[in-house]
């Protein structure tokens, strides 16, 4: 095949350019659709709602919700790793996103992480510790004495094997060398019920689905897994400030785009998620579901993906857990 010469090479490299940033500058000349894996009414979509109504605002088209529930989020991931890589399709993703090749990686057609381009994080929610009546303990170190005293009997309660409180629970546990019995329930609010009526002994629940229970007192939140202390609980301690250094699980909420979409539009919608993460409306918003705002982007948000990814796959062989 005969060669261009040089100066036809770099004529043709400076049209691509051009033609990439105009790309990017007219863009979205159509409505943008943004996958959810949940059903409506969820932290996820109630997130992903929020954002996309602030979305269709400034960047003058409309930004549609895409409920896609189904195999634990597989396949809203599996729609959009596969979309063209145009900036139309986007992924509102969760923690449990870095979760799939922990659990499904013989079955997944995409890489959790590499198959997708890291936009943003967009909220937060802490784990929290919480236990009901069939507990006595009001600290953390007295939670861990009495689990001590009855290796293996006492109870938390999950929403699913491999779910992030599952996770969670076993990071902690590993962390602290204690045994509890895990007891899988299919959703998260039969868990919180259980633990109030005295069923279960305890769960590692996000703040959001729990902070009602908390702040009526039918719950007891002994720590929070975070960093820092969560404004909506200012008095609940970390597991740092409790004793256990180093133990965090908080659940974030991000947008994910397919991998190899054009720079100039995610740094567009990277603008677009610090203007919403910077409303107060979407502050009150994000606190009345027990979220934080969080603005991580690009390659600090890929980076936080793949580390995440990696140690839940980790303690998936250790624990030797299997997807249902």
């Amino acid at each position: 095949m005969k060669t261009l010469p040089l100066s036809a090479r770099l004529a043709t490299a400076a049209l691509l350019c051009l033609a990439t940033h105009a790309g990017a500058q007219t863009w979205p000349g159509k409505p943008v659709r943004l996958v959810v894996g949940f059903s409506a009414g969820g932290p996820t979509d109630v997130v992903a709602r929020a954002f996309a109504e602030h979305a269709s605002r400034v960047l003058g088209q409309p930004v549609v919700v895409d409920n896609k529930p189904g195999a634990n989020t597989i396949l809203a991931a599996e729609a959009v790793a596969s979309a063209p890589a145009d900036g139309y399709t986007l992924l509102m993703a969760a923690t449990n996103h870095t979760m799939i090749p922990a659990l499904y990686s013989a079955r997944v057609k995409f890489d959790a992480v590499r198959s997708f381009a890291p936009i943003c994080t967009l909220a937060v929610s802490p784990t929290v510790l919480v236990t009901g009546p069939a507990m006595t303990a009001k600290t953390l170190n007295a939670f861990m004495q009495q689990v001590r005293e009855a290796p293996g009997k006492r109870s938390y309660g999950t929403p699913g094997t491999g779910s992030s409180g599952h996770f969670a629970t076993e990071q902690f546990l590993r962390m602290t060398g204690l045994t509890m019995n895990h007891i899988p329930y299919k959703g998260a609010a039969q868990v919180v019920t259980d633990v109030m009526g005295g069923q279960l002994d305890s769960s590692f629940a996000t703040l959001g689905s729990v902070l009602p229970q908390v702040q009526g007192g039918k719950l007891t939140a002994l720590a929070v897994a975070s960093p820092r202390r969560s404004s909506l609980l200012p008095n609940v301690p970390t597991f740092a400030e409790a004793g256990v250094k180093g133990y965090t699980a908080d659940a974030w909420y991000g947008l994910l785009a397919p991998a190899g979409t054009p720079a100039g539009v995610l740094q567009t919608l990277e603008k677009v998620a610090a203007q919403f993460n910077e409303q107060a409306g979407t502050v009150a918003k994000l606190q009345s579901l027990g979220m934080e705002p969080q603005h991580s982007c690009g390659s600090a948000f890929g980076a936080d993906m793949e580390r995440d990814a990696k140690a839940y796959t980790q303690l998936a062989r250790a624990l030797d857990l299997k997807a249902e």
